[in-house]
């Protein structure tokens, strides 16, 4: 009967653990999408402003919100979480510089849709 209340309990110690971790990787996840985005977008749009160019409330603006997602994928997947299980891995080189690339030509592009 000890034998069963001890694997009960073990069991009950790593779903809190699991849980933990799943919620702190949702904090990551939000962290990253909301406040690390909202930095970036402020960042990009003050680039922007330098050389006198708006694209707020145009396409433009458009494209530049879509180009700061692969930025933050690549953000989210190349730093290793909280959540830890067998399937989580890094983004290869060449897929981040393709995800990179991508993004950068889109803030290029993104001015000459006004």
């Amino acid at each position: 009967m000890l034998l069963i209340a001890a694997f009960f309990t073990d069991n009950r110690k790593k779903a809190g653990e699991m849980m933990l971790r799943v919620i702190l990787e949702l904090f990551r996840i939000i962290t990253i999408i909301f406040v690390i985005g909202m930095m970036m977008g402020l960042i990009i749009h003050s680039i922007y402003a330098i050389f006198g160019i708006t694209v707020e409330n145009t396409t433009g603006g458009w494209i530049v919100g879509m180009a700061i997602f692969p930025l933050l994928y690549v953000l989210y997947k190349q730093y290793s979480g909280f959540y830890k299980n067998g399937k989580q891995v890094k983004l290869s080189n060449r897929t981040t510089t393709i995800l990179l690339c991508f993004s950068v030509l889109m803030l290029t592009v993104a001015p000459l849709f006004r």
